[in-house]
Formats: C-alpha cells, structure tokens, sequence
C-alpha cells in the first residue's frame, strides 16, 4: 500500500508542476498541488471521490468534519456546499491530491448491467463520507492517470478505467451510499433529484410543500431525509447555493453587490450583506477585494 501510495503521489506530482487546479484532459478527472496550508474556503463539492496522496484536507459539511488523507478517501454523491481546508502541505512535503467527478447515469448503468456484490453496509444517509483507500482502487487511478501521457489512447481506454472504479466504489464500504442515490424510487434517490432542482431554481421563492410533493414525501419526512443527506435544511442549502452563486458574479463577472443579491433571489440588499459576512467572514466589498488580491482558494 505504501508504495502504491508513493507511486501515486509522483503521478500526481508529474502533471501539476506548472498549472494549479489542474484540469485534465481526461473528462472529470483534476490533479491538485498545494505547497501551504490553505485558509478555510467555502465551495460546492460536486458527486466525485477525492483521493489524496500526500498531505491531508479537513472538509466541513453544516456541522459535519470529515478528514481524509492518503490512506483515506473522500466521496460525495450530490451537490453539497462546504468549507474546505488544506492542512498538511509544505514546499518539501506539497498536498498531492485528485478529484474524479461521478456520472450518476453510469453509476446507474453499471449497478443494471451487472451482477453487483452486495456492498458492505453502512448506517450514515449523508451524501458524503470518508472510506479507506484499497490497492484495487489505486491501481486503477495509476492506470487512469498514465493516459495522459498516452492522449490517443484516451477516448477508448479512460472510460473503461473509469467504469472500474466505480465498480470499485460500488462494492467498497461505500457502495450503499451509491446504489441508494442511482436507484430509481429510493427516498435517497427522491431527495438527490430535488437537489438537481434546487442548484438550477434556487433563486425561485422556497416552498417547502411543492417540494416534499415533488419528492412523494410528507413534508416532515422530506424535511427529515434532505437534512440527514445534507447535513442542512432545504432553506440553509439554499441559501447557501445563492451566496455562492453570487460570490461568483462579483468575482468572475464583476458584478456589484447590490445587482448580485437581486441576480441570486435577494430582495433585500441588507440581509444580503448579513448573511453574506456570515458565511465568507466579512462583507461582499471587502471579500471579493481581498479575493482579487490573494487569488481565489483552492477546491477538489
């Protein structure tokens, strides 16, 4: 294990030398390298396991701290806003570290064309979760990252390692997790959709009722499953979802404070700045200038 641990770090060492986040060329598939701690950043971790082959990462999810490091895994299965921190990196020892983004279809896909072993069990309904790192799953992010080197091979060969390693994460001691959200009629399964709803309409009023009937939920039991999924209730992932959206528009696309809070939902440009200063710890104004200075933090 050690040394498959070691033989991933170089990999990974090997295609972020000069770009940071690395985004490669092969679909989903991004290569991290951090030479210092980071300061806590919030971001939206998409359905994708996080593996780290040198340093370690504290994720916070509402109340939730999961740290993972080389022996340990990081898995999200839906969108969820978090608050994220490098805690173990240095110029002689850099955070190492990749993200593979999960296809719900595929995951979906496999569990219907396979006879799938039946996963280990688990109690937890969060949509994220730490699992241990096996020698099978590292193998196959060798092989996967070895394409890079090989671009022609790419289109033909990456899916197919792909596919391993979510038959991997299927049968591991998170498989159940997986199987729950792709399995078609599962309340796992109702809540991920509403989630989907919810990151492209969450400037839209909340109405909690619509959305438990769009779930075939009552509203308690929908109230019950989102938090225990999200670790937040439907408005606190909304409105989550909003200031992030309009943290974006102020940074990427320049927008003024005022104009981002009404894009997002806001009718009110004072709670804007309230709710805004309390998620990213000070004002809009003063937030995206000390980002524009500093260079926006590092997720995945």
């Amino acid at each position: 294990m050690e040394t498959a641990i070691e033989s991933l770090g170089k990999r990974v060492a090997r295609w972020t030398e000069q770009i940071e986040p690395n985004e490669t060329a092969i679909r989903g598939l991004a290569l991290f390298r951090r030479e210092q701690p980071t300061e806590p950043v919030s971001g939206m971790y998409e359905p994708s396991i996080c593996l780290i082959a040198q340093g370690a990462k504290r994720v916070i999810l509402g109340e939730d701290t999961y740290v993972y490091d080389a022996h340990h895994y990081l898995i999200t299965s839906v969108h969820l806003p978090t608050v994220v921190q490098i805690i173990e990196a240095s110029p002689g020892k850099p955070y190492l570290g990749l993200r593979l983004k999960l296809d719900q279809r595929e995951i979906s896909q496999l569990m219907a064309d396979s006879s799938l072993p039946a996963p280990r069990t688990q109690q937890s309904g969060r949509g994220m979760a730490t699992g241990e790192v096996n020698l099978p799953l590292l193998t196959a992010f060798h092989r996967l990252i070895d394409l890079l080197g090989e671009p022609q091979d790419i289109p033909i060969l990456a899916p197919i390692i792909q596919r391993e390693i979510i038959y991997r994460l299927l049968v591991g001691d998170q498989g159940a997790r997986l199987r729950q959200i792709a399995s078609a009629g599962s309340q796992s399964h109702q809540i991920a959709r509403t989630i989907e709803w919810l990151k492209v309409n969450f400037m839209r009023p909340l109405r909690i009722e619509e959305l438990a009937e769009q779930a075939r939920m009552s509203t308690s039991t929908f109230h019950q499953h989102f938090r225990s999924m999200t670790a937040l209730s439907p408005l606190q992932y909304q409105k989550q979802l909003r200031l992030q959206e309009a943290r974006r528009l102020m940074l990427a696309e320049r927008m003024d404070a005022a104009n981002a809070a009404f894009q997002v939902g806001y009718e009110s440009p004072s709670q804007f700045s309230r709710e805004y200063n309390r998620m990213f710890g000070a004002p809009p104004l003063r937030d995206i200038t000390s980002l524009r200075q500093l260079g926006a933090g590092e997720r995945g």
